[in-house]
């Protein structure tokens, strides 16, 4: 195997740890009733659990 393909491979491995990271910390906030806190648009924006909630369900389908 080349170079590009180790690296593609590695970028596909990391993209893949990067969303299930993603989905188990959203997990996370729905178990702890906690808002997600993020940045949009140079604002901090909290995101209720209940709105994690289907952001979940509406992915899942």
């Amino acid at each position: 195997m080349g170079i590009k393909e180790e690296l593609s491979e590695m970028q596909s491995k990391i993209a893949q740890g990067l969303e299930k990271a993603y989905l188990k910390m959203i997990e996370f906030k729905i178990q702890k009733n906690s808002p997600l806190v993020i940045s949009r648009d140079g604002k901090i924006i909290e995101i209720p659990a209940s709105e994690l909630r289907e952001f979940l369900k509406n992915r899942k389908k």
